[in-house]
Order: structure tokens, then sequence, then C-alpha cells
């Protein structure tokens, strides 16, 4: 696979992070080697790790993928930043949130966590280098932009289309690049990279906020791929409702499916309910930077039943899914995503949430 050119970090990387010296309660997740894929017997080997771990929890992690740790270290470093860039610059490029749109800033408190408290963290989002996603950026990603452009094609092209090819042989679609097709990277669709930061609260501050910085939830897109970092906090939900926390591992990628996976399958492959809570004690007083490529399909894919001899064999079909399901089957995903999105930016619905982390789109 090839490497992808080394950027000369813009600012050092926190190396001195504390360990985690709490109980923590982790899932055990298989580990992907992706370096596998171009030796004899390699791709079986992961499209069986990968079928056992979708029918699992939806989560798994990618070693081996194409880039270095400087690499990554390298933007993380940048991430953090752009986001402790000053307020009034990094508002020059806010997202058009309201409209659906997340290509740009989204702005520390931009959702009403609580009535009357707002959340504590804030992104910078960067969509795809095609003409018709590019917009204005800081002057700070402007001075990087070649660079970021080698990461993000690298994302998608070589890790997002090999992970495609692992699932599209899970389900034994008769053309392993079905799922490639439904994502190339030259044509319009919502992909981007995300550099996030969540802010530290004091105890007592996390405490009333239930220790949440973002509640459980799915994702709109395919799938998603969270580089690991040493700062803990990110959960998931197992089948029978508990919460575990994902356990870090140098130079990994964290990957969950996501909202179209369980579309095309109609839940065969779930859409992974996860949340970020604050760290453990031992690591409560540090700010929490992350790196994620969400990965969607192009924006005229329609919402279809995926014929798979996986699926018939195990008796899923279009016939049985739900009513709400079924309304969304002409809808593409250009239209769809928006959608969801604007749904972020409602105020908070005391009642609909009341007792509940989470509800579930497909269901609603």
């Amino acid at each position: 696979m090839a490497q992808v050119e080394v950027m000369t970090p813009v600012a050092p990387v926190e190396a001195q992070v504390p360990e985690i010296k709490d109980e923590v309660d982790y899932i055990d997740i298989p580990i992907l080697d992706l370096g596998l894929m171009s030796t004899p017997g390699g791709k079986e080997k992961l499209v069986a790790q990968l079928k056992a771990a979708v029918e699992h929890t939806g989560f798994f992690y990618l070693v081996n993928f194409g880039l270095s740790q400087e690499e990554i270290d390298g933007q993380f470093a940048l991430g953090k930043q752009i986001l402790e860039l000053p307020v009034e610059e990094k508002l020059k490029y806010r997202a058009k949130l309201e409209e659906g749109d997340y290509n740009g800033y989204r702005p520390l408190g931009a959702i009403e966590q609580f009535p009357g408290r707002r959340d504590n963290w804030e992104c910078y989002h960067i969509f795809k280098f095609i003409p018709e996603m590019q917009r204005q950026h800081p002057d700070l990603v402007m001075q990087h932009y070649a660079n970021i452009e080698k990461v993000h094609r690298h994302i998608h092209k070589h890790v997002a289309h090999s992970v495609l090819r692992l699932i599209a042989g899970a389900l034994e679609l008769p053309d392993e690049e079905a799922l490639v097709k439904a994502h190339p990277y030259e044509t319009s669709c919502s992909s981007f990279l995300r550099y996030v930061k969540y802010h530290a609260r004091a105890r007592d501050i996390n405490e009333s906020y239930e220790k949440i910085y973002v509640r459980g939830h799915t994702d709109f897109g395919s799938v998603t791929f969270v580089f690991s970092q040493p700062v803990g906090g990110l959960q998931l939900q197992t089948r029978d409702g508990r919460w575990k926390d994902v356990r870090h591992i140098p130079g990994s990628i964290v990957v969950n499916t996501a909202d179209m996976m369980h579309f095309w399958t109609n839940g065969y492959l779930q859409s992974c309910v996860h949340r970020v809570v604050a760290p453990p004690q031992s690591q409560e007083h540090l700010d929490r930077f992350g790196l994620i490529y969400f990965l969607r399909p192009g924006d005229d894919v329609k919402l279809q039943f995926i014929d798979s001899p996986v699926l018939k064999r195990l008796g899923i079909t279009a016939d049985d899914e739900s009513e709400a399901l079924k309304a969304k089957r002409n809808v593409s995903v250009g239209e769809w995503v928006p959608i969801q999105t604007k749904r972020n930016w409602t105020p908070f619905d005391q009642q609909a949430q009341s007792g509940k982390e989470f509800q579930s789109i497909f269901r609603a």
C-alpha cells in the first residue's frame, strides 16, 4: 500500500499523556491487519474476521493501513492548531449547519445537550478534494492543504475502499467492487475528515452532565474511521444494552459500520450505537482531540436493499423490514444526509429524550 508523504508536524504532539490507571470495563474487538490483503489467503482471513466483528458489535480495529505514526501525529497536531485558532477566526468558516451542511467549522456549544446547557466540543470538517466540495479555509489549513489532500485521498481510496471490499466479501456479493462503486472519490458526496476537540470539564460539571460529551448515536454514513489516541472516553453499546469502553491501541484505527450498511442489509450489518464520555479520572483534566474520517456513498445512491446470498440464506429480505425503513427506500443519500444533519440543530426535546440515551432513526 502506497505511503503518503510525511508532513512536518506543525506543533509538537503531546507525547506525555498519563496512562489510564482507573479500572475500566473494556470490550474485546478484533484487530484486522490490512497488510494481509496482498498475502495468500490473507483476504479470506480478513473477510472472516470482519464478518464476525459486524455480527457481534460492528466495531473492529485496523492496523497496517499505509500511514505511519509520524503522519498520524502530524494530522493530530494540525487539528489541535486549527481548533486553537481564535474563535472569531474560526467563525469565519462556520458550516451551514442549519441547512444540513457540515463543510467547515462546527462551533463549541452548538447543541443543547441538556435543557439550558450546551455541549463541550468543536470540530473542523474538510470535505473531499473535488471542485463541488471546495470552500474557503483558514490560512493554517491552506498552508498544509496539499498534505491534507494526500491523507484524505489515502484514507478514502486505500483504507476505506479496502474495508468495502471486505464487506462485499462478507456479504458474498458477486462483484467485490460493488460497494466501492457506490463510494467513488471523484463524485459528489459528503464524506469528510474531522478534526475534533472535546474540552475538559471540572469533575462536578461532568457529573451534572452525567459525564456525557456526546450522547449515544449512530453515524449517518457507511463506515466511520476513528484514529486511536490515548485519552479515553469512546464507548460502544453492546447488543444487551451495556456500555463498554474502547481500548486505545497505538497505530490503529477504530472502525464502525453505520446507517447506510443497516439500510442496505435490513439490519444484518448493524449501525453501531456509540458515544463519548468524560475520560477516566486519571485523565479527566485533559482535552480530548480526535481525527475521524466519515465515509458516505455518492449523493445519487439510493437506500435500496442489497441482493446478497448471505442475506438470502438467513431469510433477511426487504419484505420484513419496518415501515420506517420502507419509507426511506426511494430516498437518495444526497437527500437523506442533510435531513439527518438538520435534526441535530433542533432544540432539546426533554419529553422525547426523558429516560433515553438513544432514539433509533430506524424505528422513529
